[in-house]
């Protein structure tokens, strides 16, 4: 479980620290940096699948989602008696985004490149990566170092070695380092965040994917769109909780049968309800009772 999350220098976020719990509940004002707080996880996530640069690309590149405000407040601003206004830059800019649990800890350091006539100059370069043990970072529980293109680990006797020295600027270690014999910690970090789910929208419009059949195929996961609902549905049918799944279906649609119906490798859901003479399809359902299964699903 994610313990801590520290994020610096995104959109709205100045420079923000949580202890997080099992369940966390987010709240605040329109503009107070609560979806900025989301898209650092989901960014965390792309790294592990080395999407991270083609995440910030889509989000306008790694200049549009920089902390938009001064590098710091006067007496006057923090006070509201001086217009909050630009001061003289003395720090890189950069992008700052990490996580801690009880046994691993990673962080990133996100910046811009230097002035070139590539094509791709706008592309964010990844300066500085560490990973450790525990909660916080300290110079003994560091075990995983890059810095630039350099990259180091430490083996079980607390020893330096180099494992790369041309990583490229837009490749994380996370990516390209880990390794079940030389870096197995590596490995099994990224396989976690790699695994983190984002369900922020479902769909449930008449356009929605999941009203549409979609080829069949063993899914223990739902996508994150909802797509592949009626897949993920069959699968809790055949390999996982039948019996909780019958149960929370019973629990808002007393007496209402799900079956997993398609042709040709197609599956499409369907729900039979008491007092109707066919089951309806999921083009048919309401928004609600379609997000309902797309969160039972997931």
């Amino acid at each position: 479980m994610i313990s801590r999350l520290a994020v610096s220098g995104y959109r709205s976020l100045r420079d923000l620290r949580l202890d997080l719990g099992p369940l966390n509940l987010v709240t605040g004002a329109n503009g107070s940096g609560k979806s900025s707080l989301y898209r650092a996880l989901r960014l965390l996530a792309d790294l592990a699948q080395g999407r991270v640069v083609a995440s910030l690309a889509a989000e306008g590149g790694l200049s549009s989602t920089l902390w938009a405000g001064p590098e710091a407040f006067s007496r006057g601003m923090k006070a509201g008696t001086v217009p909050v206004q630009g001061t003289l830059r003395r720090q890189p800019v950069g992008l700052k985004l990490g996580f801690a649990g009880p046994d691993y800890g990673y962080a990133i350091d996100l910046g811009l490149p230097k002035p070139s006539s590539s094509a791709f100059a706008r592309d964010p370069e990844i300066k500085a990566e560490s990973v450790w043990t525990g909660e916080l970072l300290r110079r003994a529980s560091c075990f995983a170092e890059r810095r630039g293109p350099s990259v180091r680990l430490r083996d079980d006797r607390g020893v330096w070695r180099q494992a790369m020295t041309d990583l490229a600027s837009a490749d994380s270690m996370m990516t390209h380092c880990a390794d079940p014999r030389q870096a197995p910690e590596l490995l099994l970090l990224r396989e976690r965040m790699a695994a983190w789910r984002f369900y922020d929208h479902l769909p449930t419009d008449r356009n929605a994917p999941s009203r549409r059949p979609q080829v069949g195929t063993f899914t223990p996961v739902l996508a994150h769109d909802g797509a592949d609902l009626a897949a993920a549905l069959q699968t809790i049918v055949e390999i996982g909780d039948r019996a909780a799944l019958r149960t929370t279906l019973d629990d808002a649609f007393p007496g209402a049968a799900l079956a997993i119906g398609g042709t040709d490798g197609y599956l499409e859901v369907e729900l039979r309800q008491p007092g109707l003479l066919r089951p309806l399809k999921a083009a048919e359902l309401s928004d609600g009772t379609l997000r309902y299964l797309l969160l039972t699903a997931a």
